[in-house]
């Protein structure tokens, strides 16, 4: 028997259209915007890079992240996000290899949510856009990829990935997951840690299956967008090969293919 469908047409574990674009802004190392339809957010990377004195560090790079909401200025609710997106993403970056210079990651808000309550959905956008951002920039080496889904559970109890704005104005439980996967590793469990989770209830607590079943439906959700990102970047990629001009070797090899067609020419000529 098939689980019912949702209010949207949905199921259980379906994600909304996904939407990928590398917006180019100027000053910046990478760029883009991912949203989970009209939830979405715009990040970008910059570094390594120059940094202050009194935030150097020996050891490793700086990574500094900087979220700005939809409207007004940044406040403590700003700065909470961005320690939460600096705690789930900094696990993907090899800041070893740049030490005393600076990373710097700025997440601006794109949707503000109608629920003050929910705002999984825009902040699991901003950890994709962030992640695209940084394999946009190709500047600072990764050990994996980031990607995170919202999961929200129904007045009903069925738990469901990605939940809409209508559907978060009812829900009684909710949160964000963010998983690293890292195909290269070849281990069994080891390509797809959770690295950030932020599940909560209305009525103040939870169970553990609870919280275990919210936490395999987001693994799948963020499969994915895994599976979307790697898809967008590869045909990005097959795209900027189909315009590469030839090389120099390539220019050479036919200009040295060109003038012996013409000696051959000058020599029939000649006889």
């Amino acid at each position: 028997m098939t689980a019912p469908l949702r209010r949207n047409g949905r199921k259980i574990d379906e994600l909304r259209a996904l939407k990928i674009s590398y917006d180019g802004l100027a000053r910046v190392d990478g760029s883009a915007t991912f949203g989970f339809g009209d939830t979405a957010a715009l990040a970008s990377v910059s570094g390594p890079i120059e940094v202050r004195l009194a935030a150097e560090l020996p050891s490793k790079a700086t990574f500094e992240v900087l979220v700005r909401p939809l409207s007004n200025v940044p406040a403590t609710e700003s700065k909470s996000l961005a320690a939460t997106m600096r705690s789930s993403l900094e696990p993907s970056l090899i800041l070893t290899k740049n030490p005393r210079t600076l990373v710097q990651l700025v997440i601006q808000s794109l949707s503000s949510p109608r629920m003050l309550l929910w705002k999984d959905s825009l902040s699991a956008a901003m950890v994709n856009a962030s992640s695209v951002a940084f394999l946009k920039a190709s500047s600072v080496p990764m050990r994996g990829v980031v990607t995170a889904v919202a999961v929200g559970q129904l007045p009903d109890g069925r738990l469901v990935v990605d939940p809409s704005e209508d559907e978060s104005e009812s829900l009684k439980a909710g949160g964000s997951f963010a998983f690293m996967f890292a195909d290269e590793l070849g281990l069994m469990n080891s390509n797809s840690d959770c690295v950030w989770s932020s599940w909560k209830s209305t009525s103040g607590s939870y169970g553990e299956n609870e919280l275990f079943e919210a936490r395999e439906l987001a693994r799948s959700g963020a499969k994915a967008v895994y599976g979307a990102m790697k898809r967008n970047i590869e045909q990005m990629n097959g795209a900027a090969d189909s315009r590469v001009p030839p090389t120099h070797d390539a220019k050479v090899e036919e200009d040295a293919e060109h003038g012996e067609e013409q000696s051959d020419e000058d020599n029939k000529m000649e006889i």
